[in-house]
């Protein structure tokens, strides 16, 4: 116990500062004078640039002389978008909410394969497969979903549902991205949801063609015939 006292450092070195450098030059404490203080004249001068775009714009637009916030880049001043009346046009290749497209008679092109849903990294996707009804010349051929779920808050707009797919049934064309609603169970669209959405340009059905079992341009098998 002494020979740990006897080493211990001594408080006072603690408190003892190093000299200073020869080189070091003291910083004085500039006093803000009365008008900094009070930083009236730098509200004065932000609203000055306010009010200087809010004129110039309510001038332009009296005029019909303000740029198309759409079509044309920010220029001098502001460009305000009036979303979602206005919005920026979105890339061809835009993510966003999806999808389902349609068959010629209104269905669903989906098979209810689970392509999708294995090949999603988040797991959002659930879907329910069904029979077509006796007599249907798809029965025993192919299958339909009776529930297709998506939630849009898991997610992580990757794509690979889209490149998974082989029957191009599920797109992320819309040109649509999550909204804030105000309960988790907005976020989750369902069959019917997803078949009301269109394309960004208001189509529905798919561009790609399918040939549908019993068609003579069919390239797959079925009951019938093979190639």
């Amino acid at each position: 116990m002494s020979s740990t006292l006897s080493t211990a450092p001594n408080a006072k070195a603690f408190r003892k500062r190093a000299p200073l450098s020869p080189s070091a030059v003291p910083v004085t404490r500039q006093e803000k004078t009365l008008s900094q203080q009070s930083y009236l004249p730098a509200i004065a001068e932000g609203l000055a640039v306010t009010m200087k775009h809010f004129f110039k714009n309510l001038r332009d637009k009296a005029k019909d002389q303000l740029p198309d916030p759409v079509t044309q880049r920010y220029d001098e001043g502001i460009t305000t978008i009036s979303y979602p009346e206005q919005k920026r046009p979105y890339p061809e290749r835009f993510r966003g909410i999806h999808r389902l497209t349609h068959r010629e008679d209104g269905s669903a092109r989906c098979v209810a394969c689970l392509c999708c849903s294995t090949a999603c990294p988040a797991q959002c996707i659930h879907i329910e497969a069904g029979e077509y009804p006796e007599g249907d010349k798809r029965r025993g051929y192919e299958r339909y979903p009776v529930k297709f779920v998506i939630d849009e808050l898991r997610c992580i707009f990757c794509g690979y549902c889209v490149e998974a797919c082989p029957c191009d049934a599920i797109r992320m064309d819309t040109g649509l991205h999550a909204v804030p609603y105000d309960s988790r169970d907005q976020f989750i669209y369902g069959r019917e949801d997803l078949l009301g959405l269109t394309r960004f340009d208001g189509a529905q059905k798919s561009e790609n063609v399918r040939h549908e079992p019993g068609d003579a341009t069919h390239p797959g098998l079925d009951r019938t015939h093979s190639h």
